[in-house]
């Protein structure tokens, strides 16, 4: 703000000197007068052209003829002359009017002659405020720019000074409560006693406990780890100060653990109350993995946080809590007990937390009276709380496109798939060859989910292009699994590959199509063979090579031998091709109805999980026949 006034000042000044210089050259433009010498002055009062006559100055005097059109004299004049003193002027004037007089004395009234009307200034006066004008302007502008500048270096020393100040929003009164988060009951419970330490911390020290130093919560994306922060410091009513990790680190050295001992101080003068630290995996990661060693920027704001938490400084009453989704990476000393006491696992919703965060964030949207909440919970499997919302608000998107005022369930089904796949692509020109490829390849995979014992149920095929697919196959489970066996994994694999196979089965050629397909189903196999012991080779883990940054290993690592290597790729080149000859073996069985899914598929774009039942039971019916 205040260097927008300054400059501000700085234009309106620009803009009046411009003026004046306009308004100069506009009056100089008008101004036609001519300079007279002291002997033409002379001629031409004898002469008897001149009708006034102002001495606006000590030495200038100004000319009105007698035949002249011009106004507002002396301020416009005819002509101007200068001259060597007042007094000669003055005398030559009233030489003249007593010739005049003289001679109208022997002339009739009507023809005498006007005598020159004489007018002057006072010099001392004009001399005075000439003086007095030419030396205070210069001294004011002189004084208005050093106030600008002044101002101006002010605003920039100000800036430099609070380079280190922190930069957390502080909330006084969090609106958010309890009842706004859902899906994470034992979560709810734990963050319960934190809000009870600090409204009420004397129930705890009359025992002798003392209140948590640190809160760490820990889970994936969207699961409502700030949130939780938020429902805290609401039900318990203290300031909260919300803070990324980011915020804390710089280019320049030391300006990171400026900047949290700042944080500090600001909160111990609202204490009790609540720092929030999101994403604190950006600032306290494991000591010695930096390039720049001990004096690394992103190491001294660490050990000053440390300091912060669990020095000899003493922050009774400031509760530390902080979200990551990377644990795994953080410093040892930041998580032992007396920093972050406690760390809050907060994980996916299940089934019946899917339904409660539903119902929250349908709090504010009209919905038809057929929409069930258990129903979309089931199937969103996998969805985190983030997802969820998102879900319900490409739905109220979608109704408010259709002119609607409630939100259908087709709204609700269409926004599950816009935001696990993408839009729908019907303006997409689709050749009739690649079309019937797309049909093909997604009924192989819908025949072999639909036959494979350990596979999801169908709920849609589709050959209208979604998002970077040209077609999908939606398969959703009935429950969450926990586990997930090795039978069901190759039936997944096997599934995987049906695209393929159906499309060498049918084409007696393979495109790029399956390009997805294989990378899952590699990936699949991959860790079947090294991560989980589901192969040959035994329950051992092989690990993988890769570069990781896991503490302080930072390089290319690799866990087995070129001898072991090699016996991985050929066990997982194994279950690979046994799943695709299963696939081709199941498909080549149900070939009709492969055709007659292609046929339901070129008439429809979309069939649905009571297409594919009626089409199974077309088969077994002829079968029976």
């Amino acid at each position: 703000m205040k260097n927008k006034k300054a400059v501000r000042i700085i234009t309106l000044i620009a803009i009046a000197a411009v003026l004046a210089m306009l308004l100069a050259l506009a009056f100089g433009a008008f101004d036609q007068s001519e300079e007279l010498t002291y002997t033409q002055f002379i001629e031409r009062l004898n002469g008897g052209h001149i009708s006034e006559i102002h001495v606006s100055g000590t030495y200038e005097v100004v000319i009105r003829y007698t035949n002249s059109k011009i106004k507002n004299f002396p301020s416009r004049y005819d002509a101007s002359l200068n001259i060597d003193n007042r007094v000669s002027i003055v005398e030559v004037v009233e030489a003249y009017n007593a010739k005049v007089r003289e001679s109208n004395a022997l002339l009739p009234e009507d023809e005498r002659a006007p005598l020159v009307n004489l007018s002057f200034n006072n010099p001392s006066q004009g001399a005075m405020w000439t003086s007095l004008l030419s030396t205070l302007l210069p001294l004011g502008l002189a004084v208005l720019l050093l106030w600008i500048i002044i101002r101006q270096n002010n605003n920039l020393n100000n800036k430099a000074m609070s380079f280190g100040n922190n930069r957390a929003v502080m909330v006084r009164s969090s609106k958010v409560r309890f009842t706004d988060v859902a899906g994470a009951e034992e979560e709810k419970e734990e963050l319960k006693e934190i809000v009870e330490f600090l409204s009420n911390p004397q129930k705890f020290t009359q025992v002798g406990a003392r209140i948590p130093k640190g809160v760490l919560l820990v889970g994936p994306p969207g699961t409502g780890k700030t949130l939780f922060a938020k429902a805290v410091a609401g039900e318990a009513g203290v300031p909260f100060f919300s803070i990324s990790g980011s915020d804390f680190v710089e280019l320049y050295v030391g300006v990171g653990a400026s900047r949290v001992r700042d944080l500090f101080a600001q909160a111990k003068k609202c204490k009790p109350c609540i720092i929030f630290i999101d994403e604190i995996d950006a600032v306290g990661r494991h000591r010695g993995a930096g390039l720049g060693g001990g004096n690394d920027e992103r190491e001294q704001t660490l050990n000053q946080l440390l300091v912060q938490m669990d020095g000899f400084d003493v922050n009774d009453g400031v509760v530390i809590m902080a979200a990551t989704n990377r644990a795994d990476i953080l410093d040892p000393a930041l998580m032992r007990p007396g920093r972050f006491d406690r760390q809050i696992y907060v994980n996916a919703p299940d089934v019946k937390g899917r339904e409660e965060i539903l119902k929250v964030h349908a709090r504010n949207k009209p919905l038809a009276g057929d929409i069930e909440f258990h129903t979309i919970a089931a199937m969103t499997i996998g969805f985190t709380g983030a997802d969820l919302e998102n879900l319900l608000n490409e739905a109220a998107i979608l109704a408010a496109r259709a002119n609607r005022k409630v939100i259908l369930m087709e709204d609700i089904l269409e926004g599950i798939n816009k935001t696990q796949m993408g839009p729908q692509k019907k303006s997409r020109v689709v050749t009739a060859v690649d079309r019937r490829i797309t049909a093909y390849h997604e009924s192989g995979h819908a025949i072999l989910a639909r036959v494979l014992e350990n596979c999801d149920e169908v709920q849609e095929v589709s050959i209208i292009p979604r998002g970077q697919a040209a077609g999908y196959t939606l398969t959703r489970p009935d429950e969450d699994d926990m586990h997930m066996s090795k039978g069901k994994l190759l039936d997944l694999i096997t599934m995987m590959l049906g695209g393929r196979a159906a499309e060498e089965i049918v084409i007696q050629d393979v495109t790029t199509g399956a390009s997805s397909d294989i990378q899952r189903a590699t990936q699949i196999a991959r860790n079947m063979v090294t991560e989980w012991g589901m192969s040959e080779l035994g329950c051992i883990y092989l690990g993988g090579d890769g570069e990781v940054f896991v503490g302080k290993s930072w390089s290319a690592h690799k866990d087995v031998s070129d001898e072991m290597a090699s016996r991985i790729d050929h066990a997982i080149q194994k279950i690979i091709n046994d799943c695709y000859e299963r696939a081709l073996s199941v498909l080549k069985d149900h070939r009709k109805l492969m055709d007659n899914m292609v046929k339901a598929l070129f008439e429809k774009e979309t069939i649905f999980k009571a297409d594919v039942d009626r089409l199974f039971a077309e088969e077994a019916a002829d079968s029976a026949l």
